[in-house]
């Protein structure tokens, strides 16, 4: 059985998608085939003590392609009797990749999100990239945008090894009756119909876009409410906005919550909405949003912004809609159109859930973590 290295930033406890959707890639490797090596975090002594895998901590909160790094990652290999190496994030951490290859091992895979994607619109950073797709056996990609943005910048060899590795959604915990009512109730939604948006705000998520849709919305459904579920530095410019419209009575913002509420956050939504866009010329893009996912793993219809690969996470008709995220028009008539009709929008999640079950199972994705490495 092969073993295998991860050499990551992004890990919990430290909070994120990609943290997220490392760990639940590592924690679903066979017993004794995996060694994380990651950067401390507060809360790390305690969050690995649970974990059934060991992780080494790097002495400080960033890992940099650097001689230090490059020595403790090379001693953890040797170590632990690894033959295969995981980027948790190929860049710039890939960039060890010959080195370590040098140093035994066999095998060297480089999992990509969003920001390598920007990565390949940049001069300099995409030179970075095409030296790190020439050092790994394999570069993966979310969903076909992300694919074809990168390859530009990939030699034909590195093009043609890529290989499709997407986040996975726990069907189980994501779920119709996941404890929405108690979440309802907590923020005096009671029966109200809700549509929900969890991410952090950020401008690029677009939850000003909800807000600036929502005096519409309400004129065709007046007893909407909109709940955001999150935090970050947005909140106070979202919260100065819904009091300049007008409708500061029927938005939630709920701040940062525990992971283990989020299932019930989405589960207390009738819609699930998200109208991210692109930023920066194509360098603050959405990479996948695994939200959607999650929304249609509760049950709920999606309506996703056009950043990115974010359509990549909907079947548009079927699951839900994409919009751009810009034209608040647009994003507040799916908003509408989906709360005035109760029936399309219970088939969408339904069709969403079906999905999931066949498409997005953690299980699967582990899989193909696995074949990629060989075993």
């Amino acid at each position: 059985m092969t073993k295998t290295l991860v050499v990551t930033n992004d890990f919990p406890p430290r909070p994120g998608g990609i943290q997220t959707f490392v760990h639940g890639l590592v924690a679903r490797r066979p017993p004794g085939s995996v060694v994380v090596y990651a950067p401390a975090w507060k809360g790390a002594a305690a969050f690995d003590a649970r974990q059934p895998f060991p992780v080494v901590r790097h002495p400080g909160s960033l890992m940099l392609p650097e001689p230090g790094v490059l020595r403790r990652a090379g001693d953890v290999l040797r170590a632990e009797g690894c033959d295969s190496v995981v980027f948790g994030a190929a860049a710039p951490l890939g960039l060890l990749a010959p080195a370590l290859r040098r140093r035994g091992a066999e095998r060297l895979v480089g999992i990509t999100h969003g920001h390598e994607a920007g990565w390949a619109s940049l001069p300099v950073a995409r030179g970075v990239l095409g030296r790190i797709g020439d050092g790994v056996d394999v570069l993966t990609y979310l969903g076909e945008y992300t694919r074809s943005r990168m390859a530009r910048a990939l030699s034909p060899a590195a093009a043609a090894r890529m290989a499709r590795l997407a986040p996975g959604v726990d069907e189980r915990t994501f779920r119709p009756g996941a404890g929405g009512d108690a979440i309802r109730a907590r923020h005096g939604l009671a029966d109200r119909p809700v549509v929900v948006c969890v991410s952090r705000l950020v401008p690029r998520k677009g939850q000003d876009a909800l807000i600036h849709a929502w005096p519409r919305v309400l004129r065709a459904v007046p007893d909407a409410a909109l709940l955001l579920v999150g935090g970050g530095p947005y909140r106070a410019d979202l919260e100065r906005l819904a009091a300049s419209l007008g409708v500061g009575r029927s938005v939630v913002l709920t701040g940062s919550v525990p992971w283990e509420e989020l299932p019930a956050h989405y589960d207390a939504g009738d819609v699930f909405a998200m109208p991210c866009r692109t930023r920066r010329r194509g360098l603050d893009v959405e990479g996948l949003g695994i939200v959607y996912l999650e929304a249609s793993a509760t049950g709920l219809p999606v309506v996703a912004g056009d950043s990115g690969g974010a359509p990549d996470a909907v079947l548009p008709g079927e699951t839900g809609t994409v919009v751009p995220g810009r034209s608040v028009a647009r994003v507040a008539d799916a908003l509408t159109g989906l709360l005035t009709d109760p029936g399309r929008a219970r088939k969408m999640g339904e069709a969403g859930r079906g999905w999931v079950e066949r498409e997005w199972r953690w299980a699967l994705q582990a899989a193909r973590l696995g074949a990629l490495l060989g075993g």
